[in-house]
């Protein structure tokens, strides 16, 4: 964001791909999404996805420093809310065996409560892909549903491999089952499938609205996945349980207060508004070529509105 603010103001506007500081917020983009991906094979998954919520509270103070952002009252209280949720999440969180094989992968893969959950994952997301294909129905709700549902099998899938990998890098050579390339392969489609619909939904709403909503139900379904698949909270107390969900709450609560009423910031397009200009109506604005010669003159037909103005 920082680099497009930054060629924007630019005379000699170039391509954001030439520039040094978008690839440097790129390159530790990547790095954050390798320890994301890492983390899956140390931790449950119904830790893991909760902890989005940090990036929600560090882009909110990061931006104050590198975009000149006003801290807000909402931030602060936000930031304390989902610091707090967090804290109660890691706490409570359910102490599982993360060392996973890919035996087990594949027996959790063919066990009756995951197939009942796939079969009716499928069936909701065939009815939601009907309403968004057929009927034209792009609700915000309806595009964001069919992401967390995608969401849930990336990470079943992203969780196995993470495993796998660290095991294989521990001795215990996992990457020779079929098991495995099955999983990459699921995790490459369903990622594929997620981005275009949170894509469309980025066009269609204000991220103000997509992210904390998208934050919710993604970690709703991937929680939701790690219980019923990888059997988490399985042998766990009432109190773990109800803590690490008070947690979760306190977390979404937090998402939303950031985000909400947050104003989006569009780069400013140069326009003429016709109406200061003598000889137009109100109602009519010229936009100029940027390519051209005379790029924020008027033209030179009309030399009695040339001499007005």
């Amino acid at each position: 964001k920082c680099a497009h603010l930054r060629l924007a103001c630019q005379t000699e506007l170039k391509p954001y791909y030439m520039s040094k500081l978008w690839w440097c917020g790129i390159t530790l983009l990547g790095l954050g999404e390798v320890g994301n991906f890492a983390a899956y094979g140390f931790a449950p998954i119904a830790v893991v996805a909760p902890l989005g919520c940090v990036s929600v509270i560090g882009s909110a103070f990061i931006s104050v420093f590198f975009l000149k952002k006003t801290m807000r009252t909402a931030d602060i209280l936000g930031g304390t809310l989902t610091v707090t949720g967090t804290y109660l999440l890691v706490t409570f969180t359910p102490n599982v065996p993360q060392e996973l094989t890919a035996r087990q992968v594949q027996n959790y893969l063919v066990s009756w409560p995951f197939l009942v959950y796939s079969i009716l994952e499928i069936l909701i997301f065939c009815i939601l892909l009907y309403f968004y294909k057929r009927k034209a129905v792009k609700h915000i709700v309806v595009l964001l549903m069919m992401v967390a549902l995608l969401a849930s099998v990336t990470v079943i899938a992203v969780k196995a491999v993470s495993s796998m990998i660290t095991l294989s890098v521990k001795g215990k050579m996992q990457l020779t089952y079929s098991i495995f390339y099955i999983m990459v392969a699921l995790m490459a489609s369903s990622c594929t499938f997620q981005v275009k619909f949170l894509n469309q939904a980025m066009h269609l709403y204000e991220a103000t609205a997509v992210v904390p909503i998208n934050f919710v139900f993604f970690t709703t379904s991937a929680i939701i996945s790690g219980v019923i698949f990888y059997r988490e909270f399985q042998s766990a107390a009432f109190l773990s349980v109800f803590m690490f969900l008070f947690g979760c709450l306190m977390s979404f609560l937090g998402v939303f207060i950031i985000a909400r009423n947050k104003k989006e910031e569009h780069l400013q397009m140069p326009f003429i508004d016709c109406g200061h200009i003598p000889g137009h109506k109100l109602t009519a604005k010229i936009q100029p070529d940027s390519h051209s010669s005379c790029y924020g003159t008027l033209n030179k037909e009309d030399d009695s509105v040339k001499s007005q103005s």
